[in-house]
């Protein structure tokens, strides 16, 4: 590890400010071979036309410039077998030397891509802390725990991904929060010929997404209720409920699965602020920001949505400033090429980050 964190010119005031990001980085897993090792070559990567060296160096790049004190990774490394996720962003910590040289996981994931935070040890000190009882969907519990099975009615769900809850306190300042990390899906339907078959898929999945959620958001009124700093954070892969999910005339979803998660905003105590979310809920903008861009085969044109979110309880969000890293849409991002070209070959999710006064 390297022997001393990088300054930060750039933070005269670093004891009273603290950064946290998401970042969905595109199959960040089969950037390493056994026992973690980088496949620091010039050979694919999973992302399309790019060599492995190249997607990890611009990850790299990514991390560094935008200095984040943690990072909720999502598709991070996978664990299971000979792999593990913490070593894994460790030795890509290490090998780049990047101040965020320690990562901490949670429950395991039931795919290749895990949750992972990675993080500044001289900054914030944190652990993994589940809340809620083990469930095995036989009955209604609140808020179980998030490795168990929810049941709402006569339906039981479960996540493949379940989220990573940090307990993380701010050196500097002694401030304790709690971190929620998610990656929620909801499942499109490819190949299927059958029309019916296909809708009902595509039904079942989204009401497994929206599960998940309620499921969340219980978790959430349980810290608010306690008074509690939180702050949700991820890839719901979800927009605007007066959005089309896909569903035709048969889509009975009255609300997203993120609307879910951040409340009733007639409730400002426990809703929850995300101001690009905010953007995003108003049909009549226009426009809106976004943390992603896809190429879109049948249009032949690339898309950009809004799938990454930072949520924060009402005390953390007063003085927060929140920031998406896009690179044509940022100004900073859209001035610096090679900063461009980084974010263009490290995923196709672009990092949100939102800075704390503490």
């Amino acid at each position: 590890m390297p022997s001393a964190s990088p300054s930060r010119p750039d933070l005269p005031a670093l004891g009273q400010r603290l950064r946290i990001a998401t970042y969905n980085v595109e199959w960040f897993s089969n950037l390493f071979g056994r026992h973690d090792a980088l496949l620091e070559d010039d050979e694919w990567s999973s992302r399309y036309k790019v060599k492995r060296q190249d997607q990890l160096r611009a990850i790299a790049k990514v991390l560094r410039v935008m200095d984040a004190d943690a990072i909720m990774v999502i598709e991070a490394p996978d664990t299971g077998g000979d792999r593990n996720s913490v070593r894994a962003l460790q030795n890509f910590a290490e090998r780049f030397g990047l101040r965020q040289s320690r990562a901490l996981s949670g429950f395991e994931s039931h795919t290749r891509q895990e949750i992972s935070l990675l993080y500044d040890p001289e900054v914030v000190e944190v652990r993994h802390r589940p809340e809620g009882l083990k469930a095995d969907g036989k009955g209604v519990v609140h808020a179980p725990r998030f490795d168990s099975k929810f049941r709402i009615g006569h339906e039981v769900f479960s996540f493949s991904k379940p989220p990573l809850e940090v307990s993380l306190t701010h050196k500097p300042s002694g401030k304790a929060l709690r971190l929620i990390g998610v990656h929620a899906k909801s499942k499109a339907v490819h190949g299927e010929k059958d029309e019916a078959l296909a809708l009902k898929i595509a039904i079942s999945n989204r009401k497994k997404q929206m599960a998940q959620c309620r499921w969340i958001r219980q978790r959430v009124e349980d810290h608010l209720a306690r008074g509690e700093a939180l702050i949700v954070l991820g890839d719901f892969n979800d927009g605007p409920a007066h959005e089309s999910h896909g569903l035709g005339e048969e889509d009975c979803f009255k609300t997203s699965g993120f609307e879910v998660v951040l409340g009733d905003i007639s409730t400002p105590e426990t809703y929850l602020k995300d101001p690009n979310a905010r953007l995003w809920l108003d049909p009549m903008q226009g426009w809106a920001l976004s943390s992603a861009r896809f190429y879109h085969s049948k249009l032949k044109w690339y898309v950009n949505t809004l799938l990454d979110y930072v949520m924060l309880s009402p005390d953390l969000a007063e003085a927060a400033k929140w920031r998406i890293f896009h690179p044509f849409d940022d100004p900073q991002c859209f001035q610096n090429p090679a900063l461009q070209a980084a974010l263009l070959t490290a995923s196709d999710h672009f990092p949100v980050c939102v800075d704390l006064q503490l």
